[in-house]
């Protein structure tokens, strides 16, 4: 692994009323350890899981590709300081890395394709075609295939979204060979039952107060579609 824990410091937040700093997951949560090539993060929406994700690449100097500025307009100025109040432990020294965003994705597309406008050999590095030109989940999984190879430390926000059950497979495959390769190391947020099956993973609660570790059978998704897949008229 290339980051071994994660620590706050709750007794430095400047406030205790205004958000990232008055939730609970925050104040509750000393340290995140970080020991198996691939983490997941499960939970509800609203829980701190993105909110921990961003923090955490700003606190390693990953960038996170933005789209369209949606600043309320109601500024929070506390909003994008809680890495200012968190230390990381690093295995041999800060690691390169990246961060996906489902949502923010199309955007980087996008750009890639007027950059390589100037370039083309730019898009060697992402699959050798232009990413607007594929579907959407070939697109996400060029991407995947040509960034995972590469070292890092790669930070994933629901990365499922529009992926097909199929594509889910072939992405769970993709983070479990390039964690036992030894030079890729994964945080992934996810809501997806598939990807949260990746064998060898720790699984993190974010339902739970401080986040603790889960078994795959313990989470809320494996239960559910179990049950649905047992009996599907039982749910209609």
């Amino acid at each position: 692994m290339h980051l071994k824990s994660v620590t706050f410091h709750p007794e430095k937040y400047p406030t205790a009323e205004q958000y990232p700093f008055n939730q609970r997951m925050f104040r509750e949560t000393q340290r995140v350890a970080f020991t198996t090539p691939v983490t997941m993060f499960v939970g509800e929406n609203g829980t701190g899981k993105s909110t921990f994700l961003e923090a955490l690449c700003r606190k390693c100097g990953i960038h996170m590709w933005r789209g369209i500025d949606r600043t309320p307009f109601r500024h929070n100025p506390y909003e994008e300081k809680l890495h200012q109040y968190m230390s990381v432990e690093w295995s041999n020294g800060p690691a390169p890395g990246s961060f996906f965003g489902s949502e923010t994705f199309h955007d980087f597309a996008e750009g890639l394709d007027e950059w390589a406008a100037s370039d083309p050999g730019l898009l060697k590095h992402f699959g050798g075609e232009s990413l607007v030109t594929l579907s959407h989940g070939q697109s996400l999984m060029s991407f995947f295939r040509a960034r995972y190879r590469i070292k890092g430390l790669y930070v994933l926000d629901e990365p499922e979204t529009a992926l097909s059950p199929k594509t889910q497979l072939e992405l769970l495959k993709l983070l479990r060979d390039m964690g036992e390769a030894g030079h890729a190391q994964f945080i992934v947020a996810t809501h997806s039952a598939i990807l949260l099956a990746c064998p060898g993973a720790r699984i993190l609660s974010f339902d739970s107060i401080p986040v603790r570790e889960v078994d795959y059978e313990e989470t809320e998704h494996f239960r559910i579609y179990k049950s649905f897949l047992e009996d599907p008229q039982h749910h209609m």
